[in-house]
């Protein structure tokens, strides 16, 4: 029976690749909260525990394109139940870890499976459900999954430490994997290119992927080492030289990788442009504000995470609303409008202070998810619209990539301008005090250091709010042709409203 005849059956596939992703990106994002707990299992340094969280991130981006292209060559069914089986088997050895090498090198594990999720889920999508409202709305409610398990990670992740141990975040993925994995084998049906390939481009991977790794561990390591540090120089030049490189490969390589004529398509790069800076003002904005939250409102852990709550609803039910306008306004103008009403979300935290209230939180994230959510069918679903069904993997690879190194991005960048700001509001706020009496100057350093670091949450946000709507200029730019525009029924296509 093909999925496409069944109503029922195409919705079971939503469900279950939203598991897969959900347990993927929920796994990244949880155990940050199990470090503390690690490093004194382990008896480790706070910087060596980070190498647990940068190793995935590293093996991660880099095999996101591998799997790509080998799910269009050789099925996107058998490289999903390849990569969830391997994810499965990498939690139980994470769980079992008994020092820190070995739990790094069942991480990698885990971000190799990992990241075959998302370029094979989205393709499998894509061919499950016709063009149109249908597809629109299941790769929104996919991708707003993306973004909400980073939010609900807390919420599952705290309870599970605090009860049942570090452990239990890894080993909580066996049940779960096992329903996911037995979905999968029993709903996805197998597709395949049209286009097989006969030469896998392992040189453009290997770049590529050295590339990747030198551009990850910059982001992740730049603020400790000094973005001009010596370490940071090299990354910078082996990203540079093997980039180049990469380039050369897949321009003379008959069966490439990543297909460079995806960059010349409008459309794309411009959707690629997007959803870079809404991702990075996402991950961005959920990394500083449990930081916020906890220093100067007073919350603990688990009162930070029911923050997130509105922000998840907004976010799923911001997506299937915003999947009814596909056929009837311009993919471009709802982009346009969602990353728009993002920004405001973002600029609301520039009223940020001391004596906010949990609604001076809760409702700035939900607008700014709301938005996101809103544009997240046509944020998705347009790349669909304009590369060709044998090249979806390697298409949602590239998506992937961009929204992974996104987030990296947007926390690098944040946190380098919180960084910056703070010391430079101490400086210029001393500059204008003066203490009379020598016995409160304890107290007004301790008043001039809080009132520089409020300030610089603000110009931070600030920042990202203006980059933000920047980035909803770029939906502008995207000129579907005519005959690229799904009608709302899936049935054919009509001109660009």
């Amino acid at each position: 029976m093909n999925e496409t005849e069944n109503p029922n059956l195409k919705w079971l596939v939503l469900a279950t690749v939203m598991v897969g992703t959900f347990l993927g990106r929920l796994d990244q994002t949880v155990v940050n909260l199990a470090l503390p707990k690690i490093i004194d299992s382990f008896s480790i340094s706070v910087d060596a525990a980070g190498w647990i969280a940068t190793a995935y991130i590293l093996a991660n981006a880099v095999f996101v394109p591998i799997w790509g292209k080998l799910g269009d060559t050789i099925g996107r069914k058998k490289v999903y139940i390849l990569g969830f089986a391997i994810f499965i088997l990498g939690s139980v050895l994470a769980g079992l870890a008994w020092d820190l090498p070995s739990l790094i090198v069942f991480r990698v594990i885990q971000a190799i499976a990992s990241s075959a999720d998302y370029p094979t889920a989205m393709a499998i999508l894509a061919v499950t459900f016709p063009a149109g409202r249908e597809r629109a709305s299941a790769l929104g409610i996919w991708s707003a999954v993306f973004g909400a398990s980073a939010v609900v990670g807390p919420l599952i992740g705290g309870p599970l430490i605090d009860h049942f141990g570090w452990r239990s975040v890894f080993l909580i993925n066996l049940p779960v994997g096992i329903v996911g994995l037995l979905m999968a084998i029993t709903y996805v049906k197998e597709s395949v290119s049209e286009r097989i390939s006969v030469v896998f481009d392992w040189w453009g991977a290997i770049s590529l992927g050295i590339a990747l790794s030198a551009v990850v561990l910059v982001l992740d390591k730049g603020l400790t080492w000094g973005w001009l540090a010596p370490w940071s120089l090299i990354c910078y030049g082996t990203a540079l030289l093997f980039m180049i490189l990469f380039i050369h490969i897949e321009q003379t390589h008959p069966e490439p990788i990543i297909d460079l004529a995806f960059f010349k398509n409008n459309v794309f790069v411009n959707a690629l442009a997007n959803n870079f800076i809404s991702f990075m003002g996402l991950m961005g904005s959920i990394f500083l504000i449990p930081v916020f939250a906890q220093q100067y409102l007073g919350l603990d852990a688990t009162g930070t995470g029911f923050l997130f709550i509105p922000m998840a609803v907004a976010l799923l039910a911001a997506a299937p609303l915003g999947a009814m306008l596909v056929g009837r306004v311009s993919p471009g103008k709802v982009i346009f409008v969602s990353t728009l009403v993002a920004a405001i979300g973002i600029f609301m935290f520039t009223r940020l202070d001391p004596r906010s209230t949990v609604w001076d939180i809760t409702i700035p994230m939900s607008v700014m998810a709301f938005g996101l959510g809103f544009g997240m069918a046509q944020r998705t679903s347009i790349i669909t619209l304009v590369i060709p069904a044998e090249e979806m993997g390697a298409a949602s690879a590239v998506l992937a990539l961009v929204r992974n190194i996104s987030g990296a991005f947007g926390i690098a960048l944040f946190a380098t301008i919180l960084n910056s700001a703070i010391a430079s509001n101490i400086l210029s706020t001393a500059s204008h005090s003066f203490v009379n009496n020598p016995a409160l100057i304890g107290t007004v350093t301790k008043l001039i250091i809080l009132k520089a670091q409020v300030a610089a949450y603000d110009y931070v946000f600030l920042i990202a709010a203006i980059l933000t709507a920047l980035g909803a200029f770029a939906s502008l730019f995207m000129r579907l042709e005519h005959n690229e525009i799904p009608r709302p029924d899936g049935e054919g296509t009509f001109a660009e409203v």
